[in-house]
């Protein structure tokens, strides 16, 4: 009979199994995304506590054409990458402008939801479907390889994603990115900037419950996928705000002491009263900051473009 040692785990069982033995415990924020999470993030972006698809949306529908002037490429064709891609509720209102300013361009959303990307891939297809568009599942990091290649290239990175990295994390990423990116070849990232707490906190940690269901997810997942026996009502979902570095974190706090079993692995996880479960980190910007990573990751930055209550930025960078 095979043993556990012999068994060949996910890579979601193996990291899964290492944050809850960890001191303190943690998840990866990537794991939110199975169909379930997918379907929850995408009631959250309609909910107006979760400011940052409007404020987003905002800005490529009123200065849409401005930022497609910005990346210019002048008749020449180019690939349009967006990493973490979810629903492309914002990136569709840029692809049909692309489309009436008759840019040549083949766009390839990347996401690590199936869901997302099925779902992405057939609106497109049926809203625009003179646009030319070719999907990859898989980590950012992983997808790097498919962009060696010639082509000009404009990568988005919207949603605030890249606040979900730690600041080594990021460094890296950035790093990353410009490593495969050629002379002239653009980045697009979308950063939620600094502002009253509350209205951070309310994003979330939603009156609807929707943040904290996103959250719970994860564990309801685990029990799925690891054959665990997490009992969600034990566990409470809490965001935290910290005005001194703009950082925003979400836990999953255990109510009472307790164990969990990981049947998959015949682990037992304990709790104690209070305990918590890091799952995501949300960090906000100032413009002090964004200047430094764009300068530290080797880019420069062309163009700045900010909803009305300048609560979030897109900002496009370039390689000199």
């Amino acid at each position: 009979m095979e043993t556990i040692q012999e068994k060949k785990l996910s890579t979601f069982a193996v990291d899964v199994l290492e944050g809850l033995q960890a001191k303190p415990k943690y998840l990866s924020s990537k794991y939110f995304y199975d169909e379930a999470g997918s379907r929850l993030f995408q009631q959250i972006m309609h909910i107006p506590e979760y400011y940052l698809t409007d404020c987003e949306l905002e800005i490529f529908q009123d200065k849409g054409n401005s930022i497609i002037q910005a990346y210019g490429m002048n008749g020449q064709a180019f690939d349009l990458i967006e990493l973490g891609a979810g629903d492309g509720l914002k990136t569709k209102v840029l692809l049909e402008k692309m489309w009436q300013l008759k840019k040549d361009f083949t766009c390839i959303p990347v996401d690590i939801s199936a869901t997302a990307l099925n779902d992405l891939e057939n609106n497109i297809r049926c809203s625009l479907p003179e646009i030319n568009i070719s999907v990859l599942k898989g980590d950012y990091f992983e997808m790097l390889s498919h962009w060696q290649h010639q082509k000009p290239k404009v990568l988005l990175f919207l949603g605030s994603n890249l606040g979900n990295f730690s600041m080594e994390q990021t460094r890296n990423f950035l790093s990353d990115l410009r490593n495969v990116l050629n002379k002239g070849d653009q980045l697009l990232l979308g950063l939620d900037l600094q502002k009253d707490p509350e209205v951070i906190l309310q994003a979330y940690n939603d009156p609807h419950g929707l943040t904290a269901q996103f959250n719970l997810n994860l564990l309801a997942r685990i029990n799925k996928e690891m054959d665990a026996d997490f009992r969600l009502e034990l566990f409470e979902h809490k965001e935290v705000y910290n005005p001194d570095n703009g950082l925003a974190i979400s836990y999953l706090i255990s109510k009472e002491e307790q164990e969990v079993t990981l049947k998959l692995t015949n682990e037992i996880i304990r709790f104690t009263k209070g305990e918590g479960i890091f799952t995501e980190q949300s960090q906000k910007y100032s413009k002090t900051m964004i200047e430094e990573m764009a300068q530290q990751s080797g880019f420069e930055i062309v163009s700045w473009f900010y909803d009305k209550k300048n609560w979030f930025a897109d900002v496009l960078w370039r390689v000199p």
